[in-house]
């Protein structure tokens, strides 16, 4: 498929035009024309650059692109360094940040869901394009529980910050993947008992304790690795590609 064709493939099943991000989202650096071997990854590392090339892949796909609001313009340093070796190799660089968290079969949040058994009943902000969600577990657990089930799909032990009443039970539980720690007051004042996101802040603490709801912080990297693999996945079994999901390693 033409790269630009694949672009417009993900756009119209991603829609990023209905959100607004903190960076573009779509085709980042154009490559070679024609595409047949696509490689995803969570993060356009200079680690995953190389696996791509290692891999003879015609595209590389993530959620963690370049050109992030804020950021200086400028392509030199450590970007440049990865800039310059996709364009070295004519390799194209698609990123799809907050569409590939919403989208609600392939998204970040749907397969972290899917993954923890928690049913998805809606956006936390009570619209389609929220980047947090909120649903319930077939049954109640502890937070001890929670976080063992968190720990055995993510292969890594989540920090978890219990609320002053510890034993308090789970069943309804929020979430947003990566660094949406600060959802839990809005999960909290809508009767959640326990959220989920990738990262914590020191304010973070004294919330969950305060606001009486359990906090997992279960890693940004971990909690954001299965949407574009999903993504990978769809593209093979749909539209014929070869795609490889490549985790480079991140403890964030």
């Amino acid at each position: 498929m033409n790269n630009l064709q694949l672009e417009m493939l993900l756009n119209d099943t991603l829609s990023p035009q209905l959100i607004k991000d903190y960076c573009p989202n779509g085709l980042q650096v154009e490559g070679k024309s024609e595409v047949k071997k696509i490689v995803t990854g969570v993060t356009a590392s200079k680690a995953l650059i190389e696996k791509a090339i290692e891999l003879n892949a015609d595209a590389l796909l993530v959620h963690h692109g370049y050109f992030w609001k804020g950021e200086n313009e400028a392509i030199r340093g450590m970007k440049g360094t990865r800039i310059r070796q996709l364009i070295k190799h004519d390799i194209n660089l698609l990123a799809y940040h907050l569409p590939l968290d919403i989208h609600p079969e392939l998204g970040n949040n749907a397969q972290l869901a899917k993954r923890l058994g928690i049913k998805v009943e809606g956006g936390l902000e009570g619209h389609p394009q929220s980047v947090a969600m909120y649903g319930s577990l077939a049954e109640a657990l502890s937070g001890d529980q929670l976080a063992q089930r968190i720990s055995q799909v993510l292969s890594r032990a989540p920090l978890h910050i219990a609320p002053e009443m510890a034993d308090k039970p789970i069943k309804k539980v929020a979430w947003c993947t990566g660094g949406g720690q600060d959802y839990i007051e809005l999960a909290a004042a809508q009767g959640m008992d326990a959220f989920i996101s990738g990262e914590i802040s020191e304010r973070t603490t004294y919330s969950a304790r305060e606001l009486n709801i359990h906090y997992f912080s279960a890693g940004h990297h971990a909690t954001e690795r299965y949407g574009v693999k999903a993504l990978g996945e769809w593209l093979a079994a749909e539209h014929g590609f070869e795609v490889e999901f490549v985790d480079i390693d991140n403890p964030v």
